[in-house]
């Protein structure tokens, strides 16, 4: 039997040693727009491709959510897992909060999501969350930039992409990426590395921008101000 022949079950491994249907929300995630993040010397930003129909109002849609204060973040994948995933961060950190009257640290946020995805690998009756997170934020240890995969992995990043343009989204990083850049600097450069492989004309309605600034404040950019942004790297 091939590995395909497993893809039914979660929770069976495959003789190849693998869990398929993991491998198969990793697909979903590499058919879903493009998001960069990029940690700068002084914050970290996120950005993401936003493709919609002609007739659907933009503002309706967000993909960059806040989930503390100080923390963001931003998903290729499935929309509705996403926002599943965002509720549970924000919960979490509300625990945190009520508990230490403090915000909870990115780390510590960080594990609680990739637990919480771990958990739907290997449980009866679901199946994993069809999303990868690209997480910023900033707390005592400076700006951080992690990623988190279906399988409930996660990793520290300078700079990372994820979505269905990630390969040359990474080449470019890898090219660009400088550990003294600006926070000003970050923010082109993120929307240089979507322009790798974009179809159409990039505006500030098919795009979202979100921000860890030097006061550790996460926040996402209005489309004027992405406009000014596109401007520039004109």
């Amino acid at each position: 039997m091939g590995d395909a022949d497993y893809s039914f079950s979660l929770t069976t491994f495959s003789p190849s040693g693998k869990l398929v249907q993991i491998e198969y929300a990793l697909k979903a995630v590499a058919i879903g727009n493009t998001s960069v993040g990029i940690r700068a010397k002084n914050g970290v930003v996120l950005a993401t491709v936003k493709k919609l129909p002609a007739l659907v109002d933009p503002q309706s849609i967000v993909k960059i959510g806040s989930l503390t204060p100080t923390v963001g973040a931003v998903y290729s994948g499935i929309g509705p897992d996403s926002r599943v995933l965002y509720k549970k961060a924000r919960k979490k950190a509300q625990q945190y909060f009520r508990t230490y009257h403090d915000h909870i640290p990115v780390i510590e946020l960080v594990k609680e999501l990739a637990n919480i995805m771990q958990e739907f690998t290997q449980s009866g009756g679901v199946r994993p969350f069809g999303v990868s997170l690209l997480i910023a934020g900033r707390d005592e240890n400076g700006p951080q930039l992690y990623q988190v995969d279906p399988s409930g992995s996660f990793w520290a990043w300078k700079a990372s992409a994820i979505g269905n343009n990630m390969k040359s989204a990474k080449t470019f990083l890898e090219l660009q990426y400088n550990e003294e850049m600006e926070l000003e600097d970050a923010i082109n450069t993120a929307i240089l590395t979507l322009k790798e492989g974009f179809e159409g004309q990039m505006t500030e309605t098919n795009i979202e921008i979100g921000i860890v600034n030097d006061n550790a404040d996460f926040r996402s950019l209005s489309p004027a101000e992405i406009k000014d942004y596109l401007d520039e790297v004109e």
